[in-house]
């Protein structure tokens, strides 16, 4: 059974994106099929695997010209694909105000293809907005990247009340699939106090893996590859690597 899930954090600069390319990779590198869907404007997550200015993208899939089958392309990696967004989808929620099930487009156009992944993960944009509600009413769960610096609870209570709302309204079956902390730097005091704040606050929803603050993870993107492929033995590759274990690891533990 496919697993969709959503990568979501309205605040910006919290490896949102850096774990949507990395945890999927390493997904596709545990030879568990897995579909990267971009549906953030600024597109990072597709230059982050060498995807740049594609068309037809999630954009054309949402506004309803193109379908998806269509829109999918295969990336460097033999069990991972790519939805990609591009500068057009700027302007998707616009369009998208006026259309009938406007919150149920994504949902839609991934029941044709659902069955065909082990996992789908959806790169959300730093914002509440339509295209994030799309992608959680969409989604078996929601995975919360939280950075280990200052004010990094902050607007977290406006997301997670975001999620209530569209358990009540659109998906009555979406759930937390956890909290990752990220950017965590062992020399700095201050990432252990948040580091600890967040596991008062979120208890054994907390990945037990921490992303470390590491310069390959920095320099990838710019290669246009997952860490991974950047540099295999580095720190970052490990804690994606571990990450994704860790994820399968759970699920299957639920699936039993």
């Amino acid at each position: 059974m496919t697993k969709v899930i959503s990568i979501a954090n309205q605040k910006g600069g919290v490896g949102k994106t850096t774990t949507a390319i990395n945890l999927s990779s390493s997904l596709a590198a545990a030879e568990k099929k897995t579909l990267l869907i971009d549906i953030d404007p600024q597109a990072n997550s597709s230059s982050g695997i060498s995807v740049v200015n594609q068309t037809p993208s999630v954009y054309e899939v949402l506004i309803g010209i193109q379908d998806i089958n269509s829109s999918i392309i295969n990336s460097f990696m033999p069990y991972l694909d790519i939805l990609p967004s591009n500068i057009n989808l700027v302007g998707a929620e616009i369009e998208m105000v006026d259309m009938q099930g406007r919150e149920f487009l994504m949902k839609k156009a991934l029941a044709q293809i659902k069955n065909e992944y082990d996992f789908i993960i959806i790169d959300c944009p730093p914002s509440l907005g339509l295209l994030t509600l799309n992608s959680l009413t969409a989604s078996n769960s929601v995975l919360i990247p939280v950075q280990c610096e200052y004010f990094a609870l902050e607007g977290l209570g406006q997301l997670l009340n975001t999620i209530n709302i569209v358990k009540q309204h659109f998906n009555k079956n979406l759930t937390i699939e956890g909290v990752l902390l990220t950017m965590f730097d062992t020399r700095l005091k201050l990432s252990h106090q948040v580091a600890e704040e967040v596991k008062k606050y979120f208890g054994d929803k907390v990945f037990n893996t921490i992303v470390h603050r590491n310069v390959r993870i920095s320099e990838a993107p710019s290669f246009g590859k997952p860490v991974i492929l950047y540099d295999a033995l580095s720190s970052g590759a490990n804690n994606y690597i571990t990450l994704a274990e860790e994820l399968l690891s759970r699920n299957l533990a639920v699936n039993k």
